[in-house]
């Protein structure tokens, strides 16, 4: 047996896509539980095909799938994973996504634009999805953009705890890489009582991935500065904001984020930075490729079953969090 039996006969399976199979029987070991055994394959044209190999019905179903490159690729597989459990009676279907797709295009910046986050939970629904589960929204907005519960989990206790054992406190500054992210170090500086910066920057809408920073707001002079953002793409952004740092008399730069995303000349560009560190949590699969010396991961595993449990006995995922988020 690939499930568990609570006290009243619900019956928790986990099932996991190919995008990250570590991170899923990580998970499941955490939980107790194996991964359902299911046939993934492609066909020749590229089309998904999906089987489980075991009854479903009336199950409580956790179906894993991290949206990585091939982004469209996994994230077409995971919906077919939820049409598939729903079109076998699953009891109820929560959509594992540590890293959800799309979540950048979460509003129109101009016009004729898509708002392909919403688009996406809107794809889950339909497909059967009575429940999301992600770590680290893009934005907090995009918890409303699906008819339904959305489970937000947080990775800040899990970074800020490494953080806090590897630096000086007293010398320690949170940085905000843009005002986007002024919230979310805002929770840090709470967390770790450090000061704030904040590096007000300016994109060239002409010009994809490109960032010119202007100023550093806050003082960073002889201080340990800890870059956080939600995730690293291309690392333009880490990489500037380290540069203003220094050139503004910081210490050290670290840099903590959540979804190493690690697209192009990412691991080349950090590896070759001024940061001394890099830390990310394993929200994503990171091929050995694209690892490098600065680079550390830290298991999210934990944290999800906690919130898988949570869900299947009916407990509080925001309880995880209290005080911390």
């Amino acid at each position: 047996m690939t499930g568990i039996t609570s006290t009243r006969e619900k019956r928790l399976m986990l099932f996991s896509g190919r995008a990250h199979p570590e991170l899923a029987q990580q998970v499941a070991g955490e939980i107790g539980v194996g991964i359902t055994p299911t046939e993934i394959r492609d066909f020749a044209n590229g089309e998904i095909y999906v089987r489980y190999d075991e009854s479903v019905r009336g199950s409580d179903a956790f179906v894993i799938q991290s949206h990585t490159a091939p982004i469209n690729t996994w994230l077409m597989e995971h919906l077919i994973m939820v049409d598939a459990l729903k079109r076998a009676s699953a009891k109820r279907i929560t959509v594992v996504m540590p890293f959800y797709a799309y979540a950048r295009q979460d509003k129109k910046h101009r016009g004729r634009e898509p708002i392909s986050a919403r688009l996406v939970a809107d794809l889950f629904k339909t497909a059967g999805a009575d429940r999301l589960m992600c770590v680290d929204l893009h934005t907090g907005q995009i918890q409303g953009f699906f008819d339904g519960p959305l489970d937000h989990l947080f990775a800040l206790p899990l970074l800020a705890h490494y953080v806090g054992n590897r630096v000086d406190r007293q010398r320690l500054t949170i940085v905000s890489p843009d005002a986007g992210r002024v919230r979310l170090a805002d929770m840090w500086t709470d967390r770790l009582a450090a000061p704030l910066a904040i590096i007000h920057k300016r994109r060239d809408p002409k010009v994809a991935n490109e960032v010119k920073v202007h100023e550093v707001v806050g003082d960073v002079t002889g201080r340990t500065c800890v870059v956080v953002d939600d995730m690293i793409d291309t690392g333009g952004t880490i990489v500037q904001a380290a540069e203003a740092l220094f050139d503004n008399g910081a210490a050290d730069v670290i840099c903590a984020s959540t979804h190493a995303v690690l697209s192009g000349p990412a691991a080349e560009r950090l590896r070759d930075s001024k940061v001394s560190e890099v830390i990310v949590t394993d929200t994503l699969p990171i091929p050995e490729e694209r690892t490098f010396d600065k680079l550390t991961v830290l298991p999210i595993a934990s944290l999800i079953a906690r919130a898988i449990r949570e869900v299947f006995d009916d407990g509080s995922v925001t309880s995880l969090f209290d005080g911390h988020a």
